[in-house]
């Protein structure tokens, strides 16, 4: 049976610990370290000297604010068993190996907010002497919210924050702009923001289900010389289109993820 300690439990960490419990961990294999104490289905304590005597976990989840880790971090070095997860973003592996040790087991993991519905993707980076059985289970643990990919050089993490992790709210910022655009066309704003919501959801469940690539997926719904082809003529323009200010964005949040690498 996996043991699990979960340190910060926000709406990241309260996803992952439903996604356990559907599992079938264990609500007595789980204690977690929240200082609000919310009301949860596994042991909760406010802070780590209150975990129970000899729980000894197989994988501690690190989900608190990246800027609150480094003092968070140092009691639980005395878990030499268990494999450390860290879904802080920003924060290298070096980082928690300063803090935890360095023989600490560090795997570094960027999930995003569907993980909420089940939804998301994790990446994970395995740090040194990070076996195959520790990968593996936190794998398995990560699944239970969505799809995992794996990198081996851990530089690619903030590529990754910057195209997964973040990458939720430039979807939802499509769906803005799409509901103003249609009230700008007169539509009224209950039914604009009704049509992008179900536009952009409903092209993401297609995009998920279609064995087709997004190109060919965009391809289809649009006929030579009809409204579509008059918008995108606009959005895939070289100069000033969505290609290149999607680029431009990725490339200003990867740039931020290392300056907060530091």
């Amino acid at each position: 049976m996996t043991k699990v300690l979960l340190v910060g439990c926000g709406k990241m960490g309260s996803a992952m610990l439903a996604g356990w419990l559907d599992q079938g961990i264990a609500p007595a294999d789980m204690v977690v370290v929240e200082p609000s104490a919310p009301m949860l289905p596994a042991t909760v304590v406010t802070d780590e000297a209150a975990i129970p005597a000899g729980f000894d976990p197989d994988v501690v989840v690190l989900a608190v604010k990246p800027q609150v880790m480094a003092e968070v971090l140092p009691p639980y070095g005395r878990f030499k068993r268990a494999v450390f997860l860290s879904i802080a973003a920003g924060k290298p592996i070096d980082f928690f190996r300063t803090h935890l040790g360095q023989d600490a087991a560090i795997i570094r993991a960027m999930p995003n907010t569907p993980a909420a519905v089940r939804r998301g993707i994790t990446v994970c980076c395995p740090g040194p002497g990070v076996d195959a059985a520790r990968r593996a289970l936190c794998q398995s643990l990560l699944e239970a919210v969505g799809e995992v990919g794996w990198v081996e050089d851990e530089a690619l993490m903030d590529a990754v924050t910057a195209v997964s992790g973040s990458g939720p709210a430039y979807v939802f910022l499509l769906a803005e702009v799409m509901a103003a655009a249609g009230v700008a066309q007169g539509l009224p704003p209950e039914l604009a923001a009704r049509l992008a919501r179900a536009t952009v959801s409903g092209a993401g469940e297609l995009l998920r289900q279609s064995a087709d690539a997004a190109e060919q997926l965009r391809k289809n719904v649009t006929s030579p010389g009809g409204t579509t082809a008059a918008a995108l003529a606009v959005l895939m323009a070289e100069t000033d289109g969505f290609g290149r200010l999607l680029a431009e964005a990725v490339a200003a949040a990867t740039r931020r993820g290392k300056e907060l690498a530091g």
